[in-house]
């Protein structure tokens, strides 16, 4: 692993304290895995390490997708782990990376690198998509009644328990909505909205799991309710129902996953503008309209930057907020659709 989580039965352990013959076994066992099901075209491996040295001791035609976390939590500083990284990348058919930011990161943890194409991660478009809002919330509070028991929010992984009515309250005005879903780490920027939201008219629908929660939560403003995790099942519904999403990360990403589910839902995304989240900004801006392209983001950690310009995106007429919504819907459709991004993965191979 490249950062520590907690799973049930599993004991995890980062990758570079893992032993050489301990990597060693790793590959040869997922190598042996891989093989009984060639001959293939191509082999896709997720991770320069340790899906690439997977790839190449099957012996099969490989290519590989670069990530952030690898590179950085564990490849960066650790000349043992570039070189082999350097090497499952040199006998790739292609490397694929999520954005600019990350060929960038992926030359200065590994060096030069041939046949790099940049081509960002998909989202189901047909899935993440606008819904009415009554709709929506019917829907929403449905899912949220399905979810498993966790009595006391004993299981972190699971929804909290009673978000039902939680939700059904909390939503039953519409009043503005910002929404931020993802890890609840120091690193993910969350108490920059919070701080933001303090003297602001709006209510904030924070969701995820993570050891920083019980501080965000002693943290936030009063109209605040964090409801463990959510599914996706749960987000292309919620999303519906709030008027922008805010990316607040304050380490760099490799791209911004969660920004372009919110603008394929029609709901407009305010990030941080850095690393991969800038680029997703950049999409944005492209189909905005000229006088609210510098809605799609703001200054990395400058709370005040946020607060503004969440101010003015709330601010919005109706009509204005649809405008921004169906702008957001296009950027997503033609620039990180699955099925725009499955024919920039195969381009290299015709």
């Amino acid at each position: 692993m490249f950062v520590l989580d907690r799973y049930e039965g599993l004991e995890a352990r980062l990758l570079p304290d893992l032993t050489p013959e301990e990597r060693e076994r790793y590959v040869e066992l997922n190598a042996e895995a891989l093989q009984r099901h060639l001959p293939a075209d191509l082999v896709f491996a997720n991770h320069v390490l340790l899906g690439g040295p997977v790839a190449a001791a099957s012996g099969a035609r490989y290519a590989v997708k670069a990530h952030g976390s690898e590179l950085e939590y564990s490849m960066r500083g650790n000349a043992e782990l570039s070189a082999w990284g350097r090497e499952a990348l040199a006998r790739a058919e292609a490397v694929f990376v999520g954005s600019a930011h990350i060929r960038r990161v992926v030359e200065e943890v590994v060096g030069h690198v041939d046949r790099v194409h940049e081509v960002p991660p998909g989202v189901d478009v047909d899935e993440w998509r606008p819904q009415v809002r009554k709709q929506a919330l019917a829907a929403l509070l449905e899912e949220a009644r399905r979810d498993p028991p966790n009595p006391g929010n004993a299981n972190e992984r699971l929804p909290d328990e009673g978000n039902a009515d939680r939700l059904a309250a909390f939503l039953e005005t519409e009043e503005p909505t910002v929404v931020y879903f993802g890890k609840l780490l120091r690193n993910k920027g969350v108490h920059l909205l919070l701080e933001a939201l303090q003297r602001l008219e709006a209510k904030a629908v924070i969701v995820g799991f993570g050891d920083y929660r019980a501080e965000l939560e002693a943290a936030a403003p009063p109209r605040t309710l964090f409801t463990g995790a959510l599914e996706h099942r749960h987000l292309v519904h919620l999303l519906a129902l709030a008027d922008a999403a805010v990316v607040p990360s304050i380490f760099p990403e490799a791209f911004g996953m969660v920004a372009a589910e919110a603008a394929s839902a029609g709901c407009p995304p305010l990030v941080a503008r850095h690393s991969g989240l800038e680029e997703i900004a950049e999409g944005l801006e492209a189909e905005y309209p000229p006088e609210q392209r510098d809605l799609t983001s703001f200054q990395t950690g400058d709370a005040n930057d946020l607060r503004a310009k969440l101010e003015r995106l709330l601010s919005l007429s109706p009509q204005e907020r649809a405008r921004l919504a169906e702008a957001a819907r296009n950027a997503a459709l033609s620039r990180w659709s699955w099925r725009s991004v499955a024919r920039r993965l195969l381009s290299p191979f015709h």
